[in-house]
């Protein structure tokens, strides 16, 4: 699954049946918060033990996260010619790793939010992401706004048609969508692919239905090596 971005920028979302065109940089995620700039097109998975989001200013370098009903967030800077790749599943999106990012690529980069482009890509979606109250107490702790991402949907009544039926179910899109905005990204920059990994395990790993042994989606973007001017 491509995203059209930008023209200098290649950004993708592997299905099942896809392999990679080129080697991605790819970390070994933890549901943390450490961030790791990248500048060798092949550093190892070894090297990037406990990072759960990539950054990069170095055309040709693809970095990616790893995903199997977490949230991709793909992050480029046109101004200052930097991405990040970021692996949101509701540890990180209650703890607003994005916000970090973006906080980091300035840091680094000069890059300001407001002019950042944003692709959040396939992950569970509101209607499969059935949780307990401690996880909706973490996000209401952390300043979501539940009105709109926490949905009640009565007691849990589970069918084989649907086992998540009933409970509560949070937004994971809707909640990273407003960590964007909250960091500054304008609402019309950011894409949401709205499709569920869950619903659609045809095309994309889903660890909620499969187990977590499933394979994983890679969620990849590169600066390409000559931009158009």
């Amino acid at each position: 699954m491509n995203y059209r971005i930008a023209d200098s920028v290649v950004a993708f979302s592997l299905e099942r049946d896809e392999t990679l065109p080129f080697y991605v940089v790819q970390p070994h995620q933890v549901h943390g918060c450490v961030i790791h700039e990248v500048t060798d097109p092949f550093t190892t998975r070894e090297e990037l033990e406990g990072v759960d989001a990539l950054v990069t200013n170095v055309p040709g370098v693809a970095i990616s996260v790893r995903t199997a009903d977490c949230i991709p967030v793909l992050l480029y800077d046109p101004v200052n010619k930097a991405v990040a790749a970021v692996h949101e599943g509701w540890r990180g999106t209650v703890q607003h790793l994005s916000r970090k990012v973006i906080d980091f690529m300035h840091e680094r980069y000069g890059t300001e939010a407001s002019e950042l482009l944003a692709v959040i890509g396939p992950g569970i979606g509101p209607e499969s992401f059935q949780v307990g109250h401690e996880v909706a107490d973490a996000f209401s702790d952390a300043g979501f706004p539940m009105a709109e991402i926490l949905a009640d949907c009565g007691p849990k009544a589970p069918t084989a048609d649907n086992p998540m039926a009933g409970g509560l179910h949070i937004d994971l899109w809707k909640a990273n969508r407003w960590l964007l905005e909250e960091a500054g990204v304008k609402p019309e920059n950011i894409q949401v692919t709205g499709i569920c990994t869950y619903r659609n395990n045809h095309r994309f790993f889903s660890a909620r239905r499969e187990g977590t042994k499933c394979g994983r989606i890679i969620n990849c973007i590169q600066l390409k090596k000559l931009y158009r001017q």
